[in-house]
């Protein structure tokens, strides 16, 4: 049996033992992690999602954090006063063996969801989350639900200098939503994303994590 699942943006054809290389996750080697959002399931018979195939999961162990290879970013401007650099990066990588495929009951597995270091998956955490969890938010009083709507929908990006509605909508995509994960980034998170949204540079010469800090503070 074989799936096909979604993470960092990108999409996985694995089966049971097979080792793959992803975007960093929030989790330490030895750890056993679940993606919720798979599209396709194959073996005896092919199951395709509407997005997602419905209560199928796919369980990997965490081997490793690792860095991928060396890659070397040549900038030049042609500018009144010109200017060139030269800048190396090597992504952030989470090395994994798939342990097992799921056709059904990934609400009731009780493995943590899969989630990028620096994003959270609304979609990944909302499959992860058993049913008991669900009864409890719909027993919620009003209020409180009220209380969590701002949470969930995040902070206003837009108040970041140079972030307008258009790299705001990117930054969500990409599962950014908050300060706090802003503010939180580290050199090497600031040249993922950097060249994951092909910002040039941006979010250091706009001192966004500088301001977010701030924001949050």
């Amino acid at each position: 049996m074989f799936a096909v699942m979604k993470t960092g943006g990108k999409q996985y054809k694995v089966q049971s033992g097979d080792t793959l290389r992803v975007e960093k996750l929030a989790a330490d080697a030895g750890e056993k992690v679940q993606f919720n959002e798979i599209l396709m399931l194959g073996g005896d018979k092919v199951v395709v999602g509407a997005p997602l195939v419905e209560g199928a999961a796919v369980q990997a162990e965490v081997v490793d954090q690792i860095k991928g290879d060396k890659v070397i970013h040549f900038v030049k401007r042609r500018r009144k006063h010109s200017s060139k650099r030269t800048k190396g990066h090597r992504q952030q990588l989470t090395l994994l063996k798939i342990t097992e495929i799921l056709e059904s009951g990934a609400d009731k597995s009780g493995v943590k969801a899969a989630i990028g270091a620096g994003s959270v998956s609304g979609v990944a955490v909302a499959a992860a989350a058993p049913k008991a969890e669900k009864a409890e938010k719909k027993a919620a009083p009003r209020k409180a639900a009220k209380a969590e709507a701002p949470a969930a929908g995040g902070d206003d990006l837009k108040q970041l200098s140079g972030v307008g509605p258009a790299l705001e909508k990117k930054l969500h995509d990409s599962g950014v939503t908050t300060f706090a994960q802003i503010a939180a980034w580290t050199a090497d998170d600031i040249a993922a994303m950097d060249e994951k949204l092909s910002f040039k540079g941006r979010i250091e010469r706009e001192g966004w994590v500088d301001q977010a800090k701030a924001l949050v503070g």
